[in-house]
């Protein structure tokens, strides 16, 4: 088990407060950033990684949409092209590692 730097993960204040707000519970990011077990913590409140899985962008559903804070899988789709200045384009064969984390009390 390893501590990971949240920044690794977590791109940004915005993703961040909505981890500790329970809202966000994983992340796809286009690199692994650990592996289960692994932890961060997040101003004083320790995460867990309980599952580290690589997929592809056309794996996801409105499920994962909604564990990374969007109502929908079309909604988070807009909200990568707006994130990444209009320079992302969805590829359903893009690889992607998908991070789930949880909150250790």
């Amino acid at each position: 088990m390893t501590e990971n730097d949240p920044a690794d993960l977590l791109p940004n204040d915005r993703v961040k407060q909505a981890a500790l707000d329970g809202d966000v519970t994983q992340l796809h990011r286009g690199n692994r950033y650990g592996e289960p077990g692994d932890t961060f913590e997040i101003d004083g409140v320790a995460f867990e990684l309980t599952d580290v899985t690589e997929r592809t962008l056309g794996d996801m559903t409105d499920a994962d949409a909604r564990r990374e804070g969007s109502p929908s899988l079309d909604a988070y789709k807009e909200r990568m092209v707006h994130a990444h200045g209009g320079s992302f384009e969805w590829d359903d064969d893009a690889d992607v590692v998908r991070h789930r984390f949880e909150r250790v009390e």
